[in-house]
């Protein structure tokens, strides 16, 4: 017909040829079958996938759980959407700026002399240690006289002179070439070995150092990873974690792509739910983590428990010991409470341990103590082909400061035994002595104040009962304080150190003071009929101002960011 397209003649055989073929079982027909054979095995085994991850979502957290957990979801998205809308994403850019700009104003002090460039001709020695004394001096918060919760480690003054000369007789020293430097290795050897010894490791146990508690942290991730892999094949892991574990292990699942699962820590304990680490178990699963102590409540989980599952679904079990160090294993002995938690569990297979914090070493010290060599071994790196040659390194480092080593091992020899366990009771005595004050001595605080679970090492969480605590913990650091502010419930804590242990008396009475004038400012506000302020509710941020009390994080993430960048700031 005019106007209409037709098919031309040798097209049309040729579809018809086809056709024709198709109908009489030809290979083509069969490779159309056997793509269609495929289509439906690769939709079978992806609804199969996902079919098993929503029966194991809701083995894990129950139907209510899986509900509420869609809902914080759902809820997190659409309030990110709401803050990238024109005008909400202006404002909020402008205050996260302005909150950056006032953190820049305190860290960044606008008189200081700035180095940008190299000094053309080196200078005189005498002109670097003027200018480094003046850097020591830089005003800051005093945690020389112990007002500074945790961060410095102290081990007083004789020590901190030892570990200088040992930093001095070893300023060159790289582990990396063990024949170079064979004190190093001896010495590294061995703090490891002292280490595991603390820690009831049986024989055949063995143990890295590293250079702090997130790396140590980290290794251990990486470790059940491999070990999964290898052994079982596993491409897709996951790892159970109380929600007061340490970030690092939320740091470790984004760096080895291990799906975290957190898991609740619920009053009056604020221990982890080993029922609900039970529940989330499933074949993906290749570590479970404890703690002795947390970090944001000085609690010590049911390690035990844990360690019965452990063994139970032969899973590997991770204690992070990095805060409680040489604390923890000295408590029993001290006389103070305390809780199995190292390898005389079955179920424990590694311990992460700071050697750089109770063990009073200089900052860049840690170990990771596995129950066998072959854990070890999983977090090798051995490149045989490399044209630089053969290549193999323990962990994440290739060269590493043996001058820090030299400094653990010598802080290590010199403390002893009997020294760690009279800094335990000492550190561990004043804790108890702050908390009792804090419940019992002090009628104000008493009725004000409530401890975060039942802490049985060397930190202190309290939260308010009517006060906001984030103001509490500005009017204490108005007095010099720097204290830890908490979230998930909004707290605060003091890790004690042996510089605080000479003023907890001065700690507990400026909180008593701090407490006093707040409960004041409530009084007045309601005199004037402005009501009261009253206590933060939900889930506060930690960071005053522009985060609030936010379901979508990502302002937090800006201004922690501003943050990390000011750091660089010159």
């Amino acid at each position: 017909m005019p106007g209409t397209s037709r098919m031309p003649v040798s097209l049309r055989e040729g579809f018809n040829n086809v056709r024709n073929r198709s109908r009489a079982g030809s290979p083509l027909a069969l490779g159309v079958l056997n793509l269609d054979l495929v289509r439906n095995l690769v939709f079978f085994l992806f609804v199969l996938r996902w079919t098993r991850r929503a029966l194991w979502k809701l083995k894990g957290r129950g139907l209510i759980g899986t509900i509420v957990e869609v809902y914080i979801d759902v809820r997190r998205i659409l309030y990110g959407y709401f803050l990238q809308m024109p005008g909400v994403r202006n404002q909020v850019k402008k205050q996260v700026e302005e909150a950056v700009g006032k953190l820049q104003t305190k860290l960044v002090p606008l008189n200081a002399t700035r180095y940008l460039t190299l000094p053309k001709e080196g200078w005189d020695q005498d002109a670097v240690r003027k200018e480094l004394e003046t850097l020591a001096n830089m005003d800051h918060t005093r945690w020389e006289d112990g007002f500074v919760s945790g961060a410095v480690y102290h081990g007083e003054d004789e020590l901190l002179k030892l570990q200088t000369e040992a930093y001095g007789k070893f300023t060159v020293a790289n582990p990396i070439h063990p024949d170079v430097f064979p004190g190093v290795r001896k010495m590294e050897a061995e703090v490891v070995a002292m280490v595991l010894g603390l820690f009831n490791a049986p024989p055949g146990a063995a143990g890295v150092s590293t250079s702090g508690g997130t790396e140590s942290i980290l290794m251990a991730c990486l470790s059940a990873r491999q070990k999964a892999y290898v052994e079982r094949g596993i491409t897709e892991p996951e790892m159970i974690l109380p929600e007061t574990a340490h970030v690092a292990f939320r740091k470790a699942g984004l760096y080895f792509k291990i799906k975290t699962h957190l898991v609740a820590c619920p009053a009056p304990t604020y221990q982890a739910d080993t029922r609900a680490i039970s529940r989330l178990i499933n074949s993906n699963t290749i570590l479970l983590v404890g703690s002795a102590p947390n970090f944001p409540h000085g609690i010590i989980d049911d390690i035990a428990g844990l360690s019965k599952i452990a063994v139970k679904k032969s899973i590997p079990l991770h204690v992070d010991c990095c805060l409680g160090s040489f604390l923890v294993p000295f408590l029993s002995r001290a006389g103070f409470e305390t809780q199995p938690f190292d390898f005389r569990l079955k179920g424990v297979t590694s311990i992460s341990c700071d050697t750089h914090k109770y063990g009073f070493a200089p900052k860049g010290n840690s170990t990771v103590l596995y129950r066998t060599q072959q854990l070890r071994s999983y977090q090798y790196y051995v490149d045989p082909a490399w044209s630089g040659g053969v290549y193999a390194s323990p962990g994440i480092a290739g060269s590493r400061p043996g001058a820090l080593i030299a400094g653990c091992w010598a802080s290590l020899m010199s403390t002893g035994e009997d020294g760690y366990l009279q800094s335990c009771i000492e550190i561990v005595g004043a804790t108890k002595k702050l908390i009792s004050h804090i419940t019992t001595t002090s009628p104000v605080l008493a009725q004000e104040l409530e401890i975060l679970g039942n802490p049985l090492v060397s930190v202190v969480a309290f939260k308010s009962k009517t006060l906001n605590i984030y103001d509490i913990a500005d009017g204490m650091s108005a007095k010099g304080w720097h204290l830890n502010a908490l979230q998930n419930p909004p707290a605060i804590h003091v890790a004690l150190t042996l510089p605080i242990v000479k003023v907890w008396e001065k700690l507990a009475g400026d909180l008593e003071a701090v407490v006093e004038q707040e409960k004041e400012k409530e009084r007045a506000r309601v005199a004037e009929g402005k009501g009261a302020k009253g206590k933060e509710v939900g889930d506060s941020a930690a960071l005053y101002g522009v985060a609030g009390s936010l379901p979508n994080k990502s302002v937090v993430v800006d201004l922690a960011r501003g943050f990390l960048d000011i750091l660089y700031k010159a």
